[in-house]
């Protein structure tokens, strides 16, 4: 089994937590709508905008028609940032993680679905971004997962070959994409369980997650 020499990260749910519920009910209030009507229009448009067919603001202009109602400058500047907001939420232990990577000199990056305006949010609040050598961001490309096409630039772009890259995803159909072109993928849905399917691949010569704090 080859050693694994580079670590891809998606951000939403691996390198953030859960979306912030309090974020979910600003954005409902801001268009007077309620479950389910608002948590099915979000998804019905979100993957023109993660795609780049969609700007953020014709994201939520698109959004708030539909729920009738469109909303102003004011409102709209409100929706865009609680967006940001509900998908920053810091996962410490992989940031962290992240960080022991990179000073280790290992290659990392960041391979995700997201929109114009969550790229520029996420840059701007998270400082730690910038760590990153590899920003793999799917509007960029008008790409998105689990279309093969951006896998194989995300690999290309952190330069060490397929079967020595580790890629970290908290969607299965995103992780049987990604083995699908010959990366070691592991679904994150703890840091538990990431520890114990890392017992399963060649990591010599990385630092583990949380080893930084048992030192």
């Amino acid at each position: 089994m080859p050693e694994i020499r580079a670590v891809l990260f998606d951000f939403g749910q691996v390198l953030s937590g859960p979306p912030d519920p309090t974020a979910w009910r600003r954005m409902q209030a801001i268009l007077n709508s309620t479950d389910p009507a608002f948590h099915t229009t979000y998804w019905r448009y979100r993957h023109d905008y993660d795609l780049g067919v969609l700007s953020g603001v014709e994201f939520w202009r698109t959004v708030g028609a539909e729920l009738g109602h469109p909303p102003s400058d004011d409102e709209l500047a409100q929706l865009l940032k609680a967006d940001v907001d509900l998908w920053t939420q810091p996962n410490q232990p992989m940031i962290d993680w992240a960080g022991s990577l990179q000073t280790a000199g290992i290659p990392t990056g960041i391979l995700s679905n997201m929109g114009d305006v969550m790229e520029a949010g996420i840059v701007e609040r998270c400082s730690w971004l910038a760590g990153f050598p590899h920003h793999t961001f799917s509007h960029r490309l008008r790409l998105v997962k689990p279309d093969e096409r951006i896998y194989r630039h995300a690999i290309n772009a952190i330069g060490q070959p397929v079967e020595a890259i580790l890629f970290l995803d908290d969607r299965i159909e995103n992780i049987e994409a990604a083995r699908a072109v010959g990366l070691h993928a592991i679904q994150y849905t703890s840091d538990e369980s990431l520890m114990r399917s890392l017992q399963n691949i060649d990591v010599t010569g990385l630092p583990l997650p949380g080893a930084a704090e048992t030192q």
